[in-house]
C-alpha cells in the first residue's frame, strides 16, 4: 500500500499489533477526501461470472490528472480484491479510468503481482481465461445478480454429508429430524486417485440410506468453490493430478445418478449461514467460521444463497504495508491470517507461548489451554482478534446487505469465543455506531446447535412435486 493513500490508526488498537490499519477506516477516509475535493469522478467494477451473472460496484476517485491521482490506484486495487473473493468473476470491467486499469491489468496477469487470483479466478473456478475490460462507465453492464432459494426443504427421506479434512459427517434425516448420524475418519487430502473420494463419499451416502424406507433428496456440504455442483478448487483434492480433476468435477453428478434423486452440493459456509438463518428465523446472515482458515457464507435479505464465492480467507483484513503474508496467495493482510488457527499461532509467540502438538488443532488447544486457565497473554490473542473482526464487520458491510453474523469454529470455543465476541462489539460500538444499531454479532446458540450443518444440508435440494 502506499504511504500516500490514508491509513488511518483505528481508535481501538488490538493488543499485540499496534501496526493494524483497518481497511474501513482507510476506505472511509479517502472517500471523504474525494468527496471534499469537489473534483471526484465516478468509477465503476463489474464482475462478470458465469451464466450471464454480473456484480457491479460504483465509487468516486480522482480524475486520472489530478495530483492526488496516484492515491487512486492502492484503493480501488483493494477493492477489486475484495470483490473478487466475496463475488468471483472472469471478467473484470474498470470504468472508467484508463490509468488505473492499465495498471490493473498488468498487477492482475499471469506474471503480475495478483497472478495467483489471475490464474484462480480464470483457469480454476471458471474454466476460462481471465480477462480485463477497460472501457467508459456507460459501457459496464448493468447489474444482474442471480439468487437461487436453496434450503429449508424438510419434506421426505433426505440425506445431508459435510465433507471435512478428517471425517465424512453424513446425516438421515426423516421429515425434518435426523434418525441418523455418523462421523467417518478419511484421509483426503494426500490421496491421487479420484476414486478414493467417490466411493468412500458414496458409501457414507449408502449407509444413511439404510436407516430411510427411500431416497427424496441429498444435499451437501464442503470446503472450496463449488460452481452448478462442481468443485472447482477445494483442499480436499489438492491430491488429485489436474490430469484426472475431471473425475472429481463430475463425482457428485455422478453419484446424484447413482441414486437417482435430486442433489446439491455448495459450499460449507454457505451451509453454515444457511444454519443460522434457519435457526433464527431471519435472514441478511454471515456466517463467519474460524477454524484452520477463515470460512465464510451469506443468506442473503430475502433468505436466498447467491451464486459468490464469499472466500473472505482472501480478502483483505489489512492495509498495513507491511502485514503478514499469506504463503499461498502471496497477498498480505487477508482474512486467513487474521480470522483462524493461523492468528492464534502467529501471536501466540508474542506473548511467550509456542503452541505444541502433533496436529494443528492440537496446538491451537495447548494455546486455548492457557486461556482456560486465565493466562493473560493468551487473553490478548483472543481480544486481539476480537478488535481485528469488529473492524473487519464494519468492511465487510461496505460490500454485504447485515443484520446478522454468527461467528464459530474451532477458535471460538471455550472462553475465546466470548473474549472475541466482546472486544467486536466494543469496536462496533465505540467506532461505527450506526452498525451496532443494525447488526447483531452472535455465537452459535443451542437452538443453532439443533438445526445444525446436517439438517442444513440435508435442507438443500427441492423434491420435485410428483
Amino acid at each position: 500500500m502506499k504511504t500516500d493513500f490514508p491509513l488511518p490508526p483505528p481508535k481501538y488498537s488490538p493488543p499485540l499489533d499496534p501496526d493494524f490499519r483497518p481497511p474501513a477506516l482507510a476506505n472511509r477516509a479517502f472517500r471523504q477526501e474525494v468527496e471534499a475535493s469537489g473534483v471526484g469522478v465516478p468509477l465503476v467494477i463489474g464482475l462478470e461470472r458465469s451464466g450471464g451473472a454480473f456484480s457491479r460496484y460504483e465509487t468516486l476517485i480522482y480524475p486520472d490528472d489530478h495530483p492526488r491521482a496516484e492515491a487512486n490506484l492502492p484503493y480501488v486495487e483493494r477493492i477489486v480484491k475484495f470483490l473478487l473473493w466475496q463475488k468471483g468473476g472472469h471478467t473484470l470491467y474498470i470504468g472508467d479510468s484508463r490509468k488505473v486499469g492499465a495498471s490493473l491489468r498488468q498487477i492482475y496477469s499471469p506474471t503480475g503481482q495478483r497472478s495467483f487470483d489471475y490464474f484462480f479466478m480464470g483457469e480454476k473456478v471458471y474454466l476460462r481465461p481471465f480477462r480485463m475490460v477497460v472501457c467508459r462507465v456507460h459501457e459496464v453492464p448493468h447489474a444482474n445478480e442471480r439468487t437461487r432459494a436453496l434450503g429449508r426443504h424438510l419434506d421426505g427421506y433426505r440425506i445431508g454429508f459435510d465433507l471435512g479434512a478428517s471425517d465424512i459427517k453424513v446425516s438421515a434425516v426423516a421429515h425434518g429430524k435426523p434418525v441418523f448420524s455418523k462421523e467417518i475418519v478419511w484421509e483426503p487430502t494426500q490421496q491421487r486417485d479420484p476414486n478414493y473420494h467417490f466411493v468412500r463419499i458414496l458409501t457414507a451416502l449408502k449407509e444413511a440410506a439404510a436407516h430411510l424406507p427411500r431416497v427424496d433428496a441429498i444435499g451437501g456440504s464442503s470446503a472450496g468453490v463449488y460452481v452448478e455442483n462442481q468443485p472447482r478448487v477445494a483442499s480436499l483434492y489438492r491430491g488429485i493430478p489436474s490430469r484426472r480433476f475431471d473425475e472429481i468435477r463430475t463425482m457428485f453428478l455422478r453419484i446424484r445418478d447413482e441414486f437417482g434423486a435430486p442433489l446439491e452440493v455448495v459450499n460449507d459456509g454457505e451451509v453454515t449461514a444457511l444454519a443460522g438463518s434457519m435457526s433464527i428465523e431471519d435472514n441478511g446472515i454471515l456466517g463467519i467460521a474460524m477454524g484452520s482458515s477463515e470460512a465464510a457464507g451469506y443468506v442473503n435479505m430475502e433468505g436466498n444463497i447467491t451464486d459468490w464465492l464469499n472466500e473472505l480467507a482472501f480478502a483483505p483484513a489489512d492495509y498495513n504495508p507491511n502485514a503478514p503474508i499469506d504463503e499461498w496467495s502471496g497477498d498480505r493482510g487477508v482474512g486467513a491470517l487474521y480470522f483462524s488457527q493461523q492468528c492464534v499461532f502467529r501471536l501466540a509467540p508474542k506473548v511467550g507461548l509456542h503452541p505444541i502438538g502433533d496436529t494443528k488443532a492440537a496446538r491451537l488447544e495447548s494455546v486455548q489451554a492457557h486461556l482456560e486457565a486465565g493466562h493473560e497473554g493468551a487473553r490478548k490473542i483472543w481480544e486481539t482478534i476480537g478488535v481485528y473482526l469488529g473492524y473487519a464487520l464494519a468492511h465487510y458491510a461496505d460490500f454485504y446487505e447485515l443484520k446478522h453474523v454468527l461467528i464459530l469454529g474451532r477458535v471460538t470455543s471455550g472462553k475465546g469465543g466470548e473474549i472475541i465476541l466482546e472486544q467486536a462489539n466494543r469496536v462496533l460500538e465505540g467506532e461505527f455506531p450506526e452498525l451496532a444499531r443494525r447488526i447483531r454479532v452472535r455465537l452459535p446458540d443451542e437452538k443453532s446447535r439443533r438445526v445444525g450443518q446436517s439438517i442444513a444440508a440435508a435442507s438443500l435440494p427441492e423434491i420435485p412435486k410428483g
